[in-house]
């Protein structure tokens, strides 16, 4: 199988029997690394005639999507990026007309149909609003794989029930297929599709194949004569179409990550004093099974920075480093005060390494062992600058999934960082994987969410959990569901988890904030909070539903301290009768 995309394409656009053409199309393969990261876009536009400037319309909207697609965060999924984009376009032609002399008849200001599709690794992302179509071929069968949004009134009339400007808000339909090789796609605006049919499709590509070679040649050549077909069988309306065949599909490789991962020496253990690579090995910090980390310092620069190389035991696991590589692929792509940063790199590399800012501080494990009895205030502070990491991560749709006190820096001065991106989930590259490829549970089983366990995919909801885990052990000491998480392999077993209450005799805490805790650390992902921002917010400000259910009875709201408290007072009972006897005798 081939390492990279290749497809064949073919376009043909005309004005037909009207005086203008009011159809936009177009096509961007970009080069590596952006062929992996983001794919291939295709795109056409169909104006509507009622409109004198729908062909702007048209013109916009297939211009801005294959240009702005390009300059979305390759961290993003397909479909996140692609969305943001047409709603924008969208805002953009919705106000064109509002500002226009068409503000009150919509039927005749910059508005137009829209579809794409996206060839990201081995799968076609399809969006579409209007009333032109994809389909895709395969042997004489024609299959439409999009919906037509317009509204017939009667026989004769209708409309376009959704199209790109039409309305302040977009509602765009999203699929996504599964490609093989040899499969052929055709967008078409509604001039063309309204008067083919297979037949005419695989007669003009059948004419172009060259037989010698076993492969179809000149699609342009087939866009026009299907074009062609359709204005002979009587079509009144423009004319644009476009052809797809997929001709080699990847393995799902990232090109930039595994083009280095080939290229690049794997270090040796280093020792302090030694020269590495432009850098001086200073001594060494930490040890473990999956990587060994250095303090140095850069010899152009004179900074002190940390070097990470992986594992000795791990150098022929490619799994592995393939995750290493992503960890400095993640850093760059975040801008955080709360999130590690990566050392500028203005030299070539000639080891596999990650170089990153030298954090002088401690980490959260070793905090909570200087600080067994915090202050509530302190804990505050500390789980709102990680919630502030955790953001970032999840702006570029990211998920830590390893977030825990050990890979949590505090400094000298107070700032808390979130470190090691080992087990971070990129949704863009998430996406470049095969169908069937299955991702490990890489966090540390006490943080990590319990959706992880039965197989479900993780959600900025299943980092939150892990944030409130380490919120609740800063208060406590212990884990809300102790080791039993980490147990989990069905729905059943997730669902018998039992939450320890934070309150105990010894500190006081608010009952309230056992609450917060509670919903923070839910089994259930859909039963915690949605949002990070409502967690951070409920820690500080008493919830006033949850006021309400701390003044429940004390045996609703805990149990076991009832029946304590109800044990000494008959236990106390007892003795006081037994003495009342003793001194009556």
């Amino acid at each position: 199988m081939s390492k990279q995309l290749k497809i064949t394409t073919g376009q043909y656009s005309s004005k037909g029997r009207k005086e203008i053409n009011q159809d936009f199309h177009g096509i961007v393969i970009p080069e590596e690394p952006q062929l992996s990261t983001k794919g291939i876009a295709i795109a056409l536009a169909d104006g509507i005639s009622s409109s004198d400037v729908s062909q702007v319309a048209s013109q916009s909207a297939v211009t801005s999507f294959l240009e702005d697609y390009y300059c979305t965060s390759d961290t993003w999924s397909v479909k996140t990026a692609a969305e943001r984009v047409l709603t924008a376009t969208n805002s953009w032609m919705y106000a064109q007309t509002q500002r226009s002399q068409y503000r009150y008849d919509k039927d005749r200001g910059y508005v137009c149909t829209f579809s794409a599709m996206i060839i990201k690794s081995t799968t076609a992302h399809l969006f579409h609003v209007g009333d032109a179509r994809i389909y895709r071929l395969q042997g004489n069968a024609l299959e439409q794989l999009t919906n037509d949004h317009r509204v017939w009134v009667n026989r004769e009339q209708s409309y376009l029930g959704r199209a790109l400007g039409v309305d302040s808000q977009l509602e765009i339909d999203y699929r996504t297929l599964q490609l093989e090789v040899g499969d052929i796609f055709i967008l078409a605006t509604d001039g063309v599709h309204e008067y083919i049919d297979a037949a005419v499709c695989t007669s003009a590509l059948n004419a172009i194949t060259d037989s010698s070679t076993d492969a179809i040649q000149h699609l342009d050549v087939a866009a026009k004569a299907i074009a062609d077909e359709a204005y002979s069988r009587g079509s009144s309306d423009n004319l644009t179409l476009q052809i797809i065949r997929i001709d080699a599909l990847p393995k799902g490789e990232v090109g930039e990550l595994y083009q280095q991962l080939s290229q690049l020496k794997l270090p040796s253990l280093l020792d302090a004093r030694m020269a590495f690579d432009g850098y001086t090995i200073v001594r060494e910090l930490h040890a473990s099974s999956r990587s060994h980390i250095y303090l140095a310092t850069d010899d152009d620069s004179g900074d002190t920075v940390v070097i990470k190389t992986p594992s000795i035991d791990l150098q022929g696991d490619t799994n592995y480093l393939e995750r290493f590589l992503m960890e400095e692929w993640v850093a760059r792509r975040i801008n955080s005060a709360h999130v590690l940063q990566p050392s500028p790199q203005n030299r070539k590399r000639n080891y596999l390494y990650v170089v990153t800012e030298f954090v002088e501080g401690q980490t959260l494990t070793q905090w909570m062992t200087d600080h067994p009895r915090p202050e509530l205030e302190a804990v505050r502070d500390i789980v709102e600058q990680i919630a502030q990491g955790l953001r970032a991560f999840h702006k570029l749709e990211m998920l830590h999934q390893d977030l825990r006190p050990d890979n949590i820096m505090i400094d000298n001065n107070g700032t808390v960082k979130i470190i090691d991106f080992g087990a971070v989930c990129v949704a863009g590259i998430e996406e470049i994987k095969l169908p069937d490829a299955q991702s490990p549970i890489l966090g540390t089983q006490q943080y990590t969410a319990p959706e992880y366990f039965i197989g479900d995919a993780g959600s900025p909801r299943a980092d939150l959990f892990s944030l409130g885990v380490i919120a609740y052990q800063m208060l406590t000491g212990r884990l809300p569901y102790g080791t039993k998480v980490s147990r989990i392999r069905t729905v059943s077993d997730l669902r018998k988890l039992t939450y320890d209450p934070v309150l105990d005799e010894e500190r006081a805490i608010p009952m309230w904030i056992d609450e917060v805790l509670k919903k923070a650390v839910h089994p259930d992902p859909y039963k915690r909070y949605a949002e990070l921002s409502e967690f951070i917010f409920d820690l500080r400000h008493p919830n006033p539903a949850y006021l309400r259910r701390a003044r429940q009875p004390l045996m609703e709201r805990n149990p076991l301290l009832f029946w304590k408290g109800l044990s000494f007072a008959l236990a106390l009972a007892v003795i006081v009768l037994v003495y009342c006897n003793a001194r009556g005798a």
